[in-house]
């Protein structure tokens, strides 16, 4: 899989991982792209998720997918078009994969947030953004951003327009 483009940012915080979200959120570009997220347990994966959803004006519970392993809701900010949060964490059977539907939700219009996506290896089409998130000997986030698509290309330089004017 090739990489079109890549970027850092740095959260020293909560309150960046949400402004980082917030700026992700008001990027046209959001309403159909697939976002993998990646990184150990507590890198903050979830944390971006319900970050991004709420600035895309989600209300009521954010729940973790991880058994349910998807999640669909109706964000307004959206202009109709659905989020589906995935976590692949517990994933073991590819049979899953068929049996749940997945392949037409990928090629579906809409938000794909993807937790875990090395769980899901082989049947997960090509992201337009890979986030990898690590935490840092402060207890910072390093994020590492990889475009896959052109579409993704577009959304890393609309993110950091919107970055830079916060």
């Amino acid at each position: 899989m090739s990489i079109l483009e890549t970027r850092q940012y740095r959260w020293p915080d909560e309150a960046a991982c949400e402004a980082f979200a917030q700026a992700l959120a008001r990027c046209p570009q959001l309403t159909d792209v697939s976002i993998e997220l990646e990184g150990g347990l507590g890198a903050g994966k979830t944390s971006l998720v319900r970050h991004l959803l709420r600035a895309l004006g989600v209300e009521g519970r954010i729940k973790s997918p991880s058994y349910a392993v998807v999640e669909d809701y109706r964000p307004p900010g959206l202009q109709g078009l659905p989020a589906h949060h995935f976590d692949f964490y517990r994933f073991n059977d590819p049979r899953e994969w068929e049996d749940a539907g997945f392949r037409d939700v990928f090629a579906a219009p809409g938000l794909k947030l993807s937790e875990w996506p090395q769980k899901a290896a082989g049947m997960l089409p090509p992201p337009d953004l890979h986030l990898t998130l690590d935490v840092a000997d402060d207890d910072s986030r390093q994020v590492l951003a990889h475009a896959h698509t052109p579409r993704g290309v577009d959304l890393l330089a609309e993110l950091t327009r919107q970055l830079d004017q916060a």
